[in-house]
């Protein structure tokens, strides 16, 4: 992947751009933004997904899954494995978020900076196979958790 301060610039033009659409979007137009990013974020993990060597496709269970996101999808984007292995995965330091954790008053903003993670997940989940719902939310800053619920077919 991409030196992480390039991809940190680009994701928060990303958000800038499109909350720069209508500065003061009612509750529709921020679903929208973020199902925008989300959207663009699921495609992004199809195409690392894409990319992954074929035995590494081969996930027998739930677990293995979920250690592939934490370990080796978390390093190859933010070159830092996810701080917490559990069906909530929980980064204590979540690199796209670290800036903003000067403040309370950021917190509020958090969503608009989980929604490409959330695609990001979900979509490279979807190109080995497993269909999933994919959740953020954060208490504190800049730590965050990510539910990630496997759908059984």
């Amino acid at each position: 992947m991409a030196d992480p301060v390039l991809f940190e610039f680009l994701h928060t033009e990303m958000v800038a751009e499109l909350w720069a659409q209508d500065p003061d979007p009612g509750p529709g137009g921020q679903k929208t933004s973020l199902l925008v990013l989300e959207g663009m974020g699921f495609r992004v993990g199809q195409a690392l997904g894409e990319r992954l060597p074929r035995e590494t496709l081969a996930f027998r269970e739930e677990l293995d899954i979920l250690k592939f996101l934490c370990k080796d999808l978390w390093v190859a984007v933010f070159h830092k494995q996810m701080d917490s292995l559990r069906t909530n995965h929980q980064d204590n330091s979540f690199p796209l978020l670290v800036r903003m954790a000067s403040g309370l008053q950021y917190l509020e903003e958090a969503p608009k900076f989980l929604a490409f993670t959330c695609g990001l997940l979900r979509g490279t989940l979807s190109t080995l196979g497993v269909k999933s719902l994919v959740t953020a939310s954060v208490a504190a800053l800049p730590a965050c958790k990510f539910q990630v619920v496997i759908q059984k077919p």
